[in-house]
């Protein structure tokens, strides 16, 4: 057969992230949220890891896969892997699939697609809920099942996965800048699942615990990808890279013996990351560690089953992640329903204080299937899922009107980025190979001085110092 994965790109979205419902992009509102829009959305991250297994799976299984980006082919079966913010525009190309092909199987998978089911209940297609890669093992029963819905289940063993199949994509274009400066970048993956109970997460929708894949075959991943495709730097999707310590120290073991040196990301939690794990993971390449801060306020975290930890440490983190050389990109949330004007300028000046690489100010979203959404249905604003794409607010707030609400996210980026001390701080990042060429210049005594050095005329003209928010 010949199988279309459709996907897209509509409205700037990244379908890895969020537990598979996607996240979109920051858009500015003013002249200097515009600059920030523009270095935030300069990158072209790979596609899903998913349709990466799938490519592989179907292959292995002697179809042909097409990959289909914004437009449609024909093709013997489509698969569309949607994310929350995506729905409406995939409900419409399956519409056009159903009258142009109407032959042709449709298949929707994912965490979209386990989660709410009924966004494609009044099409021609069949939903199929569980982990999207089950579908190469399963896919005689599921062309043989009459269902609208079927259950894929998950995978007992992550090592049985074939290593994605990246030649029907774009690959060569695909980049994670924030990360990395070696490209291009691809997905990999060595565990899945998390076990912190955050009611608003969704990585723990499927299930609340930790699966791990062998470290030589993440490795190995990695060395094919390489000498195949020509990646050079790797961005891991574990929710909760590190949760078993010594599958840490031999995925980082193995990486070490590669052949060639690479770069590659994480993201976590700061105790699972102590500073002799990130000096050998920096020895092996890492470059980058995304952690999720969310908010100063331990009640509000408290209220919501997030673990606090110590806000000293949380600074110590970022302060030894830099002297490490290793970028921290740390994820803030604003938006609970009980915010106030005053909450919210609270993780601003938090933020400016801890002063990662990068912050991402997330708006509070109410993803289908968490504790969240539960215990907050009659607080929702809106069920357009195209709104959600964690930068629009969805709720109604107790103390905030959405038009203060949308005002204050604006703010966060606008004031944190338009700052002397974060560029002085984070400007090696921005131009890490200006930085290896004047670093030799410096010893240990002066690497604070060589660390604030100007970066550019044109920096010191459009930063400035904003009025405290």
């Amino acid at each position: 057969m010949h199988i279309a994965l459709c996907d897209t790109r509509q409205g700037g979205v990244f379908k890895d992230f969020a537990g598979g419902f996607g996240v979109g992009t920051f858009r500015g509102r003013s002249v200097r949220g515009k600059v920030i829009e523009h270095f935030f959305n300069r990158d072209i991250r790979p596609s899903a890891l998913a349709l990466g297994y799938l490519a592989a799976g179907l292959k292995r299984l002697g179809h042909t896969v097409e990959y289909c980006l914004d437009e449609l082919a024909p093709a013997d079966a489509h698969v569309f892997l949607p994310a929350l913010m995506t729905v409406p525009r995939e409900r419409t190309l399956i519409r056009e699939i159903n009258t142009r092909w109407p032959q042709s199987r449709v298949l929707v998978l994912g965490q979209v697609a386990s989660t709410i089911p009924e966004a494609f209940a009044d099409l021609n297609c069949q939903v199929l809920a569980g982990e999207p890669e089950q579908l190469a093992a399963k896919w005689d029963d599921v062309l043989s099942s009459t269902e609208r819905a079927v259950q894929l289940g998950t995978i007992a063993n992550l090592d049985d996965l074939p290593f994605p199949d990246w030649s029907p994509f774009p690959h060569q274009r695909f980049r994670v800048g924030y990360d990395f400066w070696k490209f291009p970048t691809a997905y990999v993956q060595s565990s899945r699942g998390c076990t912190l109970s955050c009611s608003y997460c969704p990585y723990i929708i499927l299930e609340n615990k930790v699966r791990t894949r062998s470290p030589d075959s993440v490795a190995e991943e990695i060395r094919h990808d390489y000498d195949t495709y020509g990646f050079r730097s790797f961005k891991f999707r574990d929710p909760l890279f590190g949760a078993h310590k010594k599958h840490l120290v031999e995925i980082a073991e193995h990486i070490g013996n590669l052949p060639r040196k690479i770069q590659f990301s994480v993201e976590s939690r700061i105790e699972l990351l102590p500073r002799e794990t990130l000096r050998i993971l920096r020895d092996v390449g890492l470059t980058s560690v995304t952690v999720g801060i969310e908010t100063p306020n331990r009640d509000t975290l408290l209220k919501y089953h997030r673990a606090p930890i110590r806000n000293d440490k949380q600074s110590h983190f970022v302060d030894m992640c830099r002297e490490l050389g290793i970028r921290v990109v740390a994820g803030f949330m604003i938006g609970f329903p009980e915010d106030t004007r005053e909450s919210i300028r609270a993780v601003l000046r938090y933020a400016k204080r801890v002063n990662p690489f990068v912050a991402n100010f997330n708006v509070c979203t109410p993803y289908p299937g968490t504790e969240f959404l539960d215990d907050i249905q009659g607080q929702i604003d809106s069920r357009d899922w195209s709104r959600y794409d964690v930068y629009t607010p969805n709720l109604k707030y107790e103390n905030l009107t959405t038009e203060q609400m949308v005002a204050l996210h604006q703010d966060c980026f606008r004031h944190y980025y338009w700052r002397w001390p974060w560029l002085s701080a984070n400007w090696q990042y921005l131009m890490p190979r200006l930085h290896s060429l004047l670093s030799p210049l410096f010893g240990p005594r002066h690497r604070e001085t060589a660390a604030a050095l100007p970066v550019t005329a044109m920096a010191l003209d459009v930063i400035d110092q904003p009025k405290v928010a």
